[in-house]
């Protein structure tokens, strides 16, 4: 029973919907109302304008006059209605842009509070400190840059020089790639092919030298 009749534990969330909002809600919905009205008016101005055409084919005239007269009546009343709709529309619009607005500055709030709070953690005389740091410690390796070059020679500057092109040849035949030692299978048979002839031609050579001696003796 008291689950039922207690107060709930959840706690609702905030609206969103802030008095800008209802407010330009309002006046959007009496816009609304506005153009309705004003319909209703152009299609009662047609009615009375066929009307008074059909009184005077009957005849009618005092009829047609009036229905004229409210005709002309009622075409005041929307050229009323026509203005009140533009001022309600540019209301509503100059209320969006102050809503915009107000988000612009809120934005530009919270940016300044985040920017005093890094501010505050940033120490002017700590800065001023690294600053100087630093700078001592560019004038110091200047310094020292300055003292090696002056214990070099120009011989030690040729020699550093020479060193260096040596590495870069180093460097340059590793990345060269390995020539196979081992003879291709196609260029080995054409030279055992070669031998093979220059044997055989020798052969023949001597074989042909000792019977011209043979038949010459």
């Amino acid at each position: 029973m008291g689950a039922l009749f207690g107060k709930s534990s959840k706690k609702t969330a905030p609206s969103r919907i802030t008095e800008q909002d209802k407010a330009v809600l309002q006046l959007k919905q009496q816009r609304d109302r506005l153009k309705q009205y004003q319909k209703r008016i152009e299609l009662q101005l047609e009615n009375d304008r066929q009307l008074a055409k059909k009184c005077l084919q009957q005849g009618r005239k005092d009829r047609a006059k009036l229905l004229l007269r409210k005709k002309k009546y009622q075409e005041s009343l929307l050229t009323n209605a026509d203005k009140q709709l533009e001022n309600l529309e540019k209301l509503a619009a100059d209320l969006e842009f102050a809503q915009v607005e107000m988000k612009v500055l809120d934005g530009l709030k919270q940016g300044n509070a985040a920017l005093k709070k890094v501010h505050d953690m940033l120490d002017i005389n700590e800065v001023e400190k690294i600053m100087d740091e630093t700078r001592e410690g560019i004038e110091k390796q200047q310094e020292i840059d300055a003292i090696l070059t002056d214990v070099l020679t120009t011989e030690d500057e040729e020699d550093v020089l020479a060193e260096l092109d040596a590495l870069e040849a180093e460097e340059q035949a590793v990345n060269l790639p390995t020539v196979p030692s081992e003879e291709l299978p196609a260029a080995a048979e054409e030279e055992a092919d070669e031998e093979e002839k220059e044997q055989t031609k020798a052969t023949k050579t001597a074989s042909s030298k000792a019977k011209k001696v043979l038949v010459e003796a």
